[in-house]
């Protein structure tokens, strides 16, 4: 079979796609490069795979010659891989089990299907609770959680994820992409034998749904809620019975009697799960989750034997998964808002003194921890949440308590 120029050009055409994307992977790293030189291996193997993927499709295109038929370079062909993803969330929250979803599909096309990742929602390989050890025993090469449900483990996982009143998602992002926090998580996690990377954001929070009204701090007395992470120690001080249950397990034990009150994302999710045909009082700020990230789970010993190509590809999807999933809650969450108020659903803002009180003791906790690596993360966190803070009530708060107000004037 001949070689024409118009089989080349049909199979180059795919590879260029693939050449336009490593242009983003060469100028982010997956991991801290100690140094130029490191820098500089790593932009010249992503080149050379690149090319390697491009002589191969050349190559295919003209028949069954060999590389070294043609007197090109031989190309060690990347291998094919099929995970298991286990999620802690159920499938039919499409947004935030989502994300895994957007991953496994962007690391397939990336790969053109050389590496495949089947997800599964919480239940079907690992409870939603049990992702962390799952990843960490190998059971599983990768997960996809929220790490403040596994703050028993070592406290400073929340950080990974949100602490009551921290840093929103933007601020958050910030803190891990360009302000040392992914570093420090890094070295978190290495004592659990994972890498993480980014998975996702829901935006800041709502404050839950009650059976009956929150007039003031002696009304939580007493209450048992579903609530996890920091926000349910800080619950727990202020007299609430504190359960940390999945998912997929909140409205059969609101409906049972078993909580009195529970809190999950926002009015999106929260309508799918059915909380309003049983508490009707819908409360904000979550003060507790102002900008909870997500995380990928990667087993640390699954994660250096994949090709760096590999690892390249894992970084740009989780983050563009991560972007997704934000923006999906940010179109999703208005329209559901007015639906379940259509409902007959009574919102209500949590009163000044649970505020204040529950930033009180959030403090107090926050301070209590003497860990060592603990604190690192802590104070890095604290001094940027301060830096982040001064930042943003210059511009986007004075912004928002203008400009907010003005949305019906603004929508005639």
């Amino acid at each position: 079979m001949r070689c024409t120029q118009t089989s080349k050009v049909r199979s180059l055409s795919s590879v260029f796609a693939l050449l336009d994307g490593l242009s983003v992977f060469l100028e982010r790293p997956t991991e801290k490069l100690s140094n130029e030189k490191d820098i500089m291996e790593r932009r010249r193997f992503l080149k050379q795979a690149a090319l390697g993927a491009a002589a191969t499709a050349v190559l295919a295109s003209c028949g069954n010659q060999q590389p070294s038929e043609r007197g090109a370079p031989a190309v060690q062909t990347l291998p094919r891989l099929r995970w298991r993803l286990a999620s802690s969330f159920p499938r039919g929250l499409d947004t935030i089990f989502g994300a895994a979803e957007v991953l496994a599909e962007r690391v397939r096309t990336l790969t053109d299907g050389r590496f495949e990742i089947r997800v599964y929602p919480a239940g079907e390989l690992v409870p939603g609770l049990q992702v962390l050890d799952a990843v960490q025993n190998g059971t599983v090469p990768i997960g996809h959680t929220a790490s403040y449900y596994f703050i028993g483990k070592h406290p400073a996982l929340a950080f990974d994820c949100t602490v009551p009143f921290g840093l929103t998602s933007r601020q958050y992002n910030a803190w891990v992409l360009e302000g040392g926090g992914l570093e420090l998580l890094r070295e978190l996690f290495a004592e659990f034998n994972i890498v993480n990377l980014p998975g996702g954001n829901t935006g800041a929070q709502m404050g839950g749904w009650f059976r009956r009204e929150i007039n003031s701090l002696r009304d939580l007395r007493g209450l048992k809620m579903r609530i996890p992470g920091m926000g349910g120690r800080v619950m727990s001080e202020m007299g609430v019975t504190v359960q940390v249950l999945a998912g997929g397990e909140i409205y059969p034990a609101l409906e049972r009697g078993a909580i009195d009150a529970a809190e999950w994302v926002g009015p999106y999710d929260d309508e799918k799960l059915g909380f309003y045909q049983i508490a009707s009082y819908y409360y904000y700020p979550g003060w507790w989750e102002p900008g909870p990230a997500l995380s990928f789970y990667v087993n640390r010993r699954e994660w250096e034997r994949l090709p760096t190509f590999y690892r390249e590809v894992l970084w740009t999807a989780a983050l563009e998964a991560s972007q997704i999933m934000l923006a999906r809650y940010d179109a999703r969450n208005p329209a559901a808002l007015q639906r379940l108020l259509q409902a007959g659903v009574q919102l209500r803002r949590f009163p000044d003194d649970v505020l204040r009180e529950a930033a009180r003791i959030a403090e107090e906790l926050l301070n209590q921890e003497q860990d060592p690596l603990y604190r690192r993360i802590y104070e890095a966190y604290r001094r940027w949440r301060a830096q982040s803070y001064r930042w943003f009530s210059t511009t986007e708060l004075a912004y928002a308590q203008f400009a907010f107000p003005l949305s019906s004037f603004l929508a005639t």
